[in-house]
């Protein structure tokens, strides 16, 4: 039998984020109707804010006094040029933000909160905005999944959901002359350069209006899925090229938030029991794995006397594994970016004759001598304490019908699909080792039981070779997308006991857009520093558990 997942339409949390919303636009003037304002033409209707602002940030005040929301002097319009080579126009709109902790229904949230807005006030142009193809294919998932559950509190309502594709061009009219509700989703990367076909005449739409033009006249309601990801001043100015009339931002990791009306904070969340508590095993959690990592290569006598370490390295937020070279007197911190370099990692000095080098602080390396633990000795820690862990969890909730799984955030791609890749085979031998003391997974080998997540592409000869995700060439992103389209397609088979996979290896992008309720545990190879990308990897493990019934379970 196939796992549906259920859905409970009566909880407050989610309900006062969408009554916030709609509540923005009560005693809405007669002069600016939904029918008015998202008409398929329009001509020269300035936009809402110039008419309507004084009454809506009123209601804004009243909706930030109930919910508790320090209040502003005046609502907060973005304003400014759309995107140079486009048009040489400006556009103003307002965007309001509702913040929610990841895993309590954000996307559940804004897609309900559609359905209020047409029916209270008629609403129907909507484009949804996000910033990843994760993203992109986590809200057709939601959408399919959520349809009949909607239609069922909404009268049998239609919305159509149109995923934007260059390649078909001509839905673009659709959408705009539908009667019914129509949301349009696009990644931002579809429109925010001047050379994207949107903003080309087509033979798919003939007559004088490039395609972006059919959805600017609709004067559509942005949804912006993190828009953290959108704040660049070109990300703002494609924005304004929709003409929006107005944006409702939503994100658990804001970075600005322009007129918040909504907040469920990560304790609120916990302290509600919206979210249930996972297991998160970082190298920066294991005290013996605190001291620096130091391995002296080599000493190199050329033009000057120089000893060359393998470290880690702190770049954009992230820690790598890389090489410096140091020289009398060089600080070893300037080369690393690191905090934990500072003080007393200055060279003082390089011996070459026999072989090692000292810093101030007394610490001497020889060559081939490693200071703190070394990587495979950190990676299987970890991946032997996570394995444990998630067949303890297993054993404890087998007869309650709920599936374990657990997520592993590696470093780089290699370390898995290499043919002795270090961290693939770690995990086998792990595995095969505890699962003698749990009959659960006796059955199965290894290589059962996990899966890893990484888009493929074909090379020159036509052999299949697994790529970096975080790579953005044209080539790489098509077969990103085919990735994701298999990983939320196939969510409730991973819920199911049916699917052995259990244990899943993602690197980069699965750390937005992708949220299983049943990862309990969550292990970090990657070694993140920056908090918000933190934040959102462990929250892929927030949601609550289903059953095999798909039923959530609170307790």
């Amino acid at each position: 039998m196939k796992l549906t997942l259920q859905f409970d339409p009566n909880q407050p949390h989610q309900l006062d984020a969408i009554q916030s919303v709609v509540r923005l636009f009560e005693r809405m003037p007669r002069q600016q109707s939904a029918d008015l304002l998202q008409q398929q033409v329009v001509p020269n209707l300035p936009p809402f804010q110039t008419l309507c602002e004084t009454w809506l940030y009123d209601n804004l005040t009243q909706v930030q006094q109930k919910n508790g929301i320090e209040t502003l002097g005046a609502l907060e319009v973005d304003e400014g040029l759309e995107l140079e080579g486009v048009s040489s126009d400006s556009w103003r709109y307002p965007s309001f933000t509702i913040e929610m902790e990841t895993g309590t229904g954000k996307t559940y949230v804004y897609l309900r909160t559609i359905h209020e807005l047409r029916q209270k006030y008629g609403f129907g142009k909507f484009v949804v905005v996000v910033p990843s193809i994760a993203i992109y294919e986590g809200v057709i998932k939601n959408f399919q999944i959520t349809r009949e559950h909607f239609r069922a509190l909404y009268g049998n309502e239609t919305v159509n959901l149109i995923p934007y594709d260059g390649a078909r061009l001509s839905q673009l009219r659709g959408f705009a002359a539908s009667t019914f509700v129509e949301i349009l989703l696009m990644t931002l990367d579809s429109f925010n350069k001047v050379s994207n076909v949107i903003y080309k005449p087509s033979e798919k739409l003939p007559g004088e209006w490039p395609p972006i033009r059919y959805i600017q006249e609709t004067r559509p309601i942005l949804i912006l899925d993190e828009p953290q990801n959108m704040e660049s001043a070109t990300a703002r100015a494609a924005l304004r090229t929709l003409h929006p009339l107005f944006a409702l931002r939503y994100s658990a990791t804001h970075r600005t938030s322009p007129n918040l009306v909504y907040r469920l904070t990560p304790f609120d969340a916990y302290r509600l029991n919206l979210v249930k508590k996972i297991q998160v095993l970082s190298v920066t959690e294991r005290g013996n794995f605190n001291q620096p990592f130091l391995s002296l290569r080599a000493i190199e006598t050329g033009k000057r006397l120089t000893a060359r370490l393998r470290t880690y390295i702190l770049e954009k937020g992230r820690l790598r594994e890389g090489e410096v070279t140091l020289a009398h007197g060089d600080d070893l911190a300037e080369k690393t970016g690191r905090e934990e370099h500072r003080g007393g990692y200055h060279v003082s000095e390089i011996n070459a004759d026999q072989g090692f080098i000292e810093f101030e602080n007394g610490i001497r390396l020889h060559e081939e001598e490693t200071l703190g633990p070394s990587r495979p000795e950190i990676f299987r820690a970890q991946i032997c304490e996570t394995i444990q862990q998630h067949m303890e969890m297993q054993q404890k909730l087998a007869g309650r019908g709920i599936k374990v799984l657990s997520l592993f955030f590696i470093d780089r791609v290699a370390n898995y699909t290499a043919p002795d890749g270090l961290i693939r085979r770690i995990f086998d031998e792990e595995f095969e080792k505890l699962k003698i003391r749990y009959p659960f997974y006796q059955p199965w080998q290894a290589e059962q039981v996990r899966s890893a997540y990484f888009a493929k592409k074909r090379d020159k000869s036509g052999q299949e070779e697994a790529i970096d995700t975080q790579s953005r060439n044209q080539a790489e992103r098509e077969a990103e997308k085919a990735a994701f389209e298999l990983i939320m397609k196939d969510k409730e088979r991973l819920l199911s006991f049916e699917e052995p996979v259990c244990f899943i290896f993602a690197h980069s992008a699965l750390k937005e857009g992708w949220d299983n309720p049943n990862v309990f545990q969550i292990c970090t190879l990657n070694q993140t520093v920056s908090e918000m990308k933190k934040r959102q990897e462990i929250g892929r493990g927030l949601r609550l558990a289903v059953n095999q019934n798909g039923e959530r379970v609170t307790e």
